[in-house]
């Protein structure tokens, strides 16, 4: 007899037992009656609920890339973040385990799961379209720490990199090379960062007392190349360019850098391009990219240290917002006007 049975028996999911069993208080007091019956009349141990396992370490950390689109282990700048949290919590004496949000899983909410797998916490990394399971763990008992992803519960926290610094630092580069016809390429319109980079790039252009062209603002579905070369394609059929684009991402920048050698338009003689992490493909290409680096061994770092905090009752949560810093390379020239 396990909690999933007890969960099967009752008609109720997975995380509605573990919240009776934790004393949650948004649960009926009909649904509690029955799952405690049903648990009487199997003789399910209470030394197995999960009350009784939150309060033994297991000493794993619970990874989930979350959305419905998530980035996974194919976006350059979260495997970079995660390698360095991953470090540090190993240093901490902690292992990391992956959560699938695979439609076919039935093993229950990621609450659920974390509770069933015995996790000391969490880390969630930022995706498009989160699932409102997303909320139930990060409102519950079990420590969670977001990266690119703010979380607001009593036991969680989160990092990220100061996204209207990261559009001030563009605006004001393109501002001090001459540019004045300033564009921009973003994720989908559901995407909590992209909107943040997007609103700043706003605000700096309109600081500036530049001019704000909406046509040049287009997105794409994701943060990934080919989206950026749609997303160009776009603003190359529309007959009308800017004369510098921002990207939210180096990839969606690599993609309408593509999208312009194929219409053969020159960057940045033709139009100037920054994108942002400094991925290291960023150094390699034709031209390289000038971009906004995050700096994500400091953000994987300050998860871990957070985190651990976290689960020893060191803290309360909180946020840290990490100083991004101008890298110039070639795809936007180097030479600032006097």
């Amino acid at each position: 007899m396990n909690i999933k049975m007890i969960a099967e028996m009752a008609g109720v999911s997975v995380s509605t037992v573990s919240k009776i069993m934790n004393n949650y208080s948004d649960v009926s007091e009909k649904t509690k009656q029955r799952v405690l019956e049903i648990i009487e009349q199997t003789g399910y141990s209470p030394s197995n609920s999960a009350k009784t396992l939150a309060t033994k370490k297991s000493n794993l950390i619970g990874v989930i890339f979350a959305g419905e689109l998530n980035v996974e282990f194919t976006h350059p700048f979260f495997v970079e973040v995660l390698n360095s949290f991953k470090k540090q919590m190993g240093v901490l004496g902690y292992d990391l385990i992956f959560f699938s949000n695979e439609k076919f899983i039935s093993s229950g909410d990621y609450f659920a799961r974390a509770v069933h797998f015995n996790v000391d916490g969490c880390v969630i990394i930022s995706g498009q379209k989160m699932e409102p399971t997303i909320h139930d763990l990060d409102m519950s008992s079990i420590p969670c720490i977001g990266v690119d992803l703010e979380l607001k519960g009593k036991k969680s926290g989160f990092v990220m990199s100061d996204n209207f610094q990261i559009s001030s630092k563009v605006v004001e580069h393109f501002y001090l090379l001459g540019y004045r016809e300033l564009g921009f390429i973003g994720s989908a319109a559901d995407s909590e960062i992209s909107n943040l980079r997007e609103a700043g790039y706003t605000k700096a252009i309109e600081s500036f007392a530049l001019p704000l062209n909406r046509r040049w603002f287009v997105h794409g579905d994701d943060f990934f190349e080919s989206s950026g070369y749609t997303a160009m394609q776009q603003l190359i059929q529309s007959g009308s360019l800017p004369k510098a684009i921002f990207a939210a991402s180096d990839l969606l920048a690599l993609g309408a850098i593509r999208a312009l050698k194929e219409h053969e338009l020159r960057v940045p003689e033709d139009i100037a391009i920054i994108g942002c992490d400094d991925i290291e493909a960023c150094k390699y290409t034709t031209p390289r990219l000038t971009t906004i680096r995050q700096n994500k061994e400091r953000l994987g770092i300050l998860a871990a240290h957070m985190l651990y905090d976290l689960i020893n009752n060191q803290s309360g949560g909180g946020s840290f917002v990490v100083e991004p810093v101008l890298i110039v390379r070639e795809s936007c020239g180097s030479q600032l006007k006097s």
